[in-house]
């Protein structure tokens, strides 16, 4: 990291959550409306609040399996480049996701969470809950692990 980069490790977890908010948000986070909601550096979790529309809904009228995975996975990926020290970014090489009950549009709070990272590689866990604090679903992930782009946390929007 260059001098000017961000040093995570030298931030409370609600200043690194305000760096979050702040900086270019990818693009899942605005498609989905998903707004970074806590971190905790040292349990190496990450939270993200979304709000689903039912543009998100299939036709039965329930949130479609990908976008809800896609909600924990980007949870998981964020809580990488929060232990990674912002350093490294984590592409998916394997996803699966555990269904426990329907979602209708609303609020919703992804949570992911690493399990063990090497040098290449990332076991990562999430869960997304609904208002009432209702599991929806659970995922285990495989991250491979390559260097972050430091102008992927610019405050340019």
């Amino acid at each position: 990291m260059s001098s000017d980069a961000v040093d995570a490790r030298a931030m409370t977890d609600a200043e690194l959550l305000d760096l979050f908010r702040r900086i270019r948000q990818p693009g899942v986070l605005r498609v989905l409306n998903g707004v970074p909601s806590g971190i905790d550096q040292e349990a190496g979790t990450f939270r993200i609040a979304y709000e689903a529309s039912s543009e998100l809904c299939h036709s039965g009228g329930v949130i479609q399996g990908g976008f809800i995975a896609g909600m924990i996975d980007e949870a998981m990926a964020q809580a990488v480049v929060v232990r990674a020290n912002l350093t490294l970014v984590p592409p998916t090489l394997e996803l699966k996701v555990s269904f426990f009950a329907p979602a209708l549009p609303g609020r919703y709070e992804a949570e992911g969470r690493v399990v063990h990272m090497g040098r290449s590689v990332a076991f990562l866990e999430g869960d997304l809950r609904g208002a009432d604090g209702t599991t929806i679903a659970r995922a285990t992930a495989t991250a491979r692990l390559v260097p972050a782009d430091p102008a992927r946390f610019t405050l340019d929007c």
